[in-house]
């Protein structure tokens, strides 16, 4: 099979669809690689490092595009990218279609295959090629939560752990997943005061067991959720349904009674986010304020960090990467944990999650093949 790997051009986006490493795992498989011109420059990966890889090299993104069996990507294609996909190509990479419906319907017109990272699974029921990303954007969300507490930044001026005779920040995590558990790891480990609410007691109890006390766990009912985020100096949106929209669990009446000068770092804004106020930014402009709290809504977050990030994602998604280049759209027939990152296929919507948020059919798998 032919792969290939344009450059990704959503703004502030520095990571790339396959590392040199990876490619020489395709190459050693048989398949054929073409990379597009400086497509890995964010992590410090030249043109000849890919060549040495067993790459070829584009000059532009319509040759990726028109002679590429398969298109790997990290981020979402944009609509410059997904008019250029056509019928029988199958697209790799994360998609976050829920609140996207523009998006969807230009994969849809394309008649690709796309399958997307964050809803393959494992056999344990986890999401392995969500999981790296999540575990960076955690443990960077007490980064940015640091940064936007400064004076200087709009808020409240605390730091995170405090100093012997001032109290530290308090941490409110809301979701014990991957993205909290590593937010609160990075929190505690700063000395910051830590509560994870979920849903779910017997992640409660792992979490308990995991921290051994130096976080406190709560089940989120309403007034749970209403007395930790209004005693918080930071809140991070942590939940997760997979494929589909996250639930807004803050709403802007409860800002009024939030601290002043309070963080709310929404990493679930690629599903549309958490919290009602919560918009898209950008790295260059990651924060905004809504009736005194300052919002970090930034949509690729570990793309800030694309050498730590394209590695991890690459371990990741190579095995189910190699099983499309060698078996193509059979791969998902057999395996059912691609076949649940399938989401669109031949003009039709297959996940049901993405579906039901975007208020269109789904049409099931054994429907679409012989589409």
């Amino acid at each position: 099979m032919r792969i290939g790997v344009p450059r990704e051009i959503k703004i502030h986006e520095y990571r790339v669809g396959l590392t040199p490493d990876t490619v020489r795992e395709y190459a050693a498989a048989g398949h054929s690689v073409v990379i597009e011109a400086n497509a890995g420059a964010g992590i410090g990966a030249s043109d000849e490092a890919y060549r040495k890889a067993g790459a070829a090299i584009a000059d532009t993104p319509a040759e990726i595009f028109a002679t590429s069996d398969m298109v790997v990507k990290v981020k979402e294609p944009q609509a410059r990218e997904w008019t250029q996909l056509r019928e029988g190509q199958i697209l790799f990479t994360y998609l976050h279609l829920a609140p996207d419906p523009e998006q969807a319907r230009g994969l849809m017109a394309s008649g690709c295959t796309a399958i997307a990272y964050e809803t393959v699974t494992d056999a344990k029921g986890g999401l392995p090629l969500l999981a790296p990303m999540s575990e960076v954007a955690g443990r960077l969300s007490i980064e940015a939560a640091g940064s936007a507490l400064k004076r200087s930044a709009g808020g409240r001026g605390i730091l995170l752990g405090g100093v012997p005779g001032v109290v530290p920040a308090r941490v409110v995590v809301i979701g014990g997943g991957v993205v909290g558990s590593h937010a609160a790891r990075m929190a505690v480990g700063l000395g910051a005061e830590v509560t994870i609410l979920d849903r779910s007691i017997p992640r409660l109890r792992e979490l308990d067991e995991l921290f051994q006390g130096r976080v406190r766990t709560r089940f989120p009912t309403t007034e749970a959720i209403e007395q930790e985020i209004f005693a918080a100096d930071v809140v991070i949106g942590a939940v997760l349904v997979p494929g589909a929209s996250a639930p807004k669990l803050i709403n802007r009446k409860m800002l009024k009674s939030m601290r002043q000068g309070s963080v709310l770092v929404d990493v679930a804004i690629d599903q549309g986010g958490c919290f009602e106020t919560s918009r898209p930014t950008t790295h260059d402009e990651p924060t905004y304020e809504v009736d005194g709290i300052i919002h970090y809504c930034v949509a690729n977050m570990p793309g800030a960090v694309p050498l730590t990030s394209s590695h991890a994602l690459n371990n990741a998604t190579l095995p189910f990467g190699l099983a499309l280049a060698n078996l193509g759209f059979a791969a998902v027939m057999q395996n059912p944990h691609l076949r649940a990152g399938l989401n669109v296929h031949r003009g039709r919507l297959t996940n049901k999650a993405v579906a039901e948020s975007l208020g269109l059919a789904c049409s099931p798998i054994e429907g679409a093949i012989g589409a």
